[in-house]
Order: C-alpha cells, then structure tokens, then sequence
C-alpha cells in the first residue's frame, strides 16, 4: 500500500485529528500520560515524575510538561 492510498483512507480522521490541534505523533506519549497519572496517583512529586519520565521518553522536561498540558486540555472538535 502506498501512502497516498493510507492518507486517503484515513482523510476525514486526519483532518479531524489536525483541526482539534491534536498532532499524530501524540500518539508516541500516550504511555508516557498513563504512566503520569499513575505516579501522581501514587503521590509522587510532580518534579520527579518529570524528570524520571522525560529520561525515559528522551525528551526534555519542558516538553514533558507541554505534551502533559496538552493532553489535559479540551478538545475542540469542529462541526
């Protein structure tokens, strides 16, 4: 199967996913959210679930709290 064809396929879902702000490659930091709320469960430090996660994930903390805000956001989903 050629990309094209996947993107075709896909299309509406895709325009929906860009359109709500939502990146596909979020999709890479799902696990990275449960394992958040998890840890935040279990009373642990917000600083060192940060830096324990972006470690793991090889991302830098800022990042690691912009995607955790992002996800808590409401998602706007266009009529």
């Amino acid at each position: 199967m050629k990309v094209i064809e996947l993107l075709k396929i896909g299309k509406n879902f895709l325009e929906t996913l860009q359109n709500s702000c939502i990146k596909a490659s979020d999709v890479n930091f799902v696990a990275m959210y449960d394992e958040y709320k998890r840890m935040m469960d279990s009373h642990y430090k917000v600083s060192y679930i940060a830096t324990v996660l972006s470690q793991k994930y090889g991302i830098s903390e800022r990042q690691f709290f912009y995607i955790i805000k992002r996800f808590e956001k409401d998602c706007k989903i266009p009529a």
